[in-house]
């Protein structure tokens, strides 16, 4: 399991992973522990809220000795052989060559320490695999740079959503423009907009996917890291034993914003599930959308300032975008031109700033489209309607 990077930022927690060491000063300003997350000066695993979780812990702790117990073994017997017999004593270098009981037993004691480590790693290994009778299972499916959370079986089936960081632009910076980070408080970078939900005591499977490069689902309080591939399937699963938030990040190096894609899990009471399972269902509901019918621009642009939430991150609520990293959509030729040209973008990305958002519906995606040509200092209007969003997807 490699946990390495919430120590990373605990060292530096105000800072982008690939620019750490230039934010040191900033990440002084968290001070406390995040709840769920890394504690200020953590240099060990966290002992978790899984079974799985505290067995990696003890593995960990069993494996450091042992390999500082042969560290000790090995070096001090090295160094008493420099010291005490180096030639300014008088000694002479011994001409044997080969010593058979020698063989046998350097042959024989690292065969039973690797059996030794190896049983009870084999043993947690095998449970960690073991995603059958689960009780829930949720996709998480990997995008540069947020997640996408559907409930596919078990009590909130149908349930889906985006998560997105909820830590403001402006609190980041930006190092190749010398701007500083501004940490927000304790989670800063580990908070989001719209967070996971399970049950206590529960048995949940998280099957990851991706839609773009190779990203990975990781939360250390639950010892769980998985690797979520395009075009592949994989599965892990956890059992939360204690109430309360738990927070990880993406763990494969996905992108320029890696460092922005913060996974953030609520574990909570049966009774209280049961209550969130609801009012989702109940949101999900009052939102459906009728895709063939034609909006007005006045309803699209009420749908789109609520989708537009999305954007906000690099393009800002005022349309702004960020100097140097993010165009601003006011006045912007593309947003101002023709219509499919910014279609195509929003559904395909761009240089690898610009993510594809094909995951939103038709509905969402010819709102939010309306809402930037007609917002701030654009006022085209025109409308974008699902259906041209649906022929878009049909042509490419």
């Amino acid at each position: 399991m490699n946990f390495a990077k919430p120590l990373l930022r605990t060292i530096a927690r105000g800072t982008s992973l690939l620019a750490c060491a230039s934010y040191a000063t900033s990440a002084l300003a968290v001070v406390g522990d995040s709840e769920g997350g890394p504690k200020v000066n953590q240099l060990n695993l966290p002992v978790g809220v899984t079974q799985i979780s505290r067995e990696i812990y003890d593995l960990h702790n069993a494996m450091m000795i042992l390999c500082m117990v042969i560290f000790v073994g090995v070096f001090s017997a090295m160094f008493y052989s420099v010291i005490m017999h180096r030639k300014s004593r008088g000694y002479q270098a011994a001409t044997w060559h080969e010593s058979t009981t020698v063989e046998i037993i350097w042959t024989i004691v690292p065969f039973f320490i690797v059996i030794l480590m190896a049983l009870p790693a084999t043993k947690t290994v095998i449970a960690m695999k073991d995603t059958t009778n689960s009780d829930i299972t949720i996709k998480a499916t990997g995008s540069q740079w947020k997640w996408g959370y559907d409930y596919l079986k078990g009590e909130g089936e149908g349930i889906s959503f985006l998560s997105n960081m909820a830590t403001p632009r402006s609190a980041i910076g930006d190092p190749e423009l010398g701007e500083k980070a501004a940490p927000t408080g304790d989670e800063y970078l580990l908070e989001v907009d719209h967070p996971v939900v399970v049950p206590v005591n529960k048995k949940i499977r998280i099957i990851t996917t991706a839609n773009d490069v190779i990203h990975a689902w990781a939360v250390p309080q639950f010892g769980v890291k998985q690797d979520a591939i395009p075009g592949f399937v994989r599965d892990t699963w956890f059992k939360a034993e204690v109430t309360g938030t738990y927070r990880g990040e993406c763990q494969e190096l996905c992108g320029k914003e890696h460092a922005y894609m913060p996974i953030v899990v609520k574990v909570v009471s049966p009774e209280d599930y049961s209550k969130w399972v609801t009012a989702q269902k109940a949101a999900m509901v009052a939102s459906a959308d009728d895709p063939s019918k034609v909006w007005a621009l006045a309803e699209l642009m009420a749908r789109g300032q609520q989708v537009y939430g999305n954007c906000t991150a690099c393009h800002q609520a005022d349309g702004k975008g960020v100097a140097g990293s993010y165009p601003s959509l006011d006045g912007d030729a593309v947003v101002n031109g023709p219509k499919n040209g910014q279609i195509q973008i929003v559904l395909k990305g761009k240089n690898n700033k610009m993510p594809s958002w094909q995951q939103l519906s038709d509905v969402e995606l010819a709102a939010v489209i309306t809402y930037t040509r007609n917002s701030w200092g654009n006022h085209s209007g025109e409308t974008v309607q699902p259906s041209e969003i649906k022929a878009a997807r049909s042509s490419s």
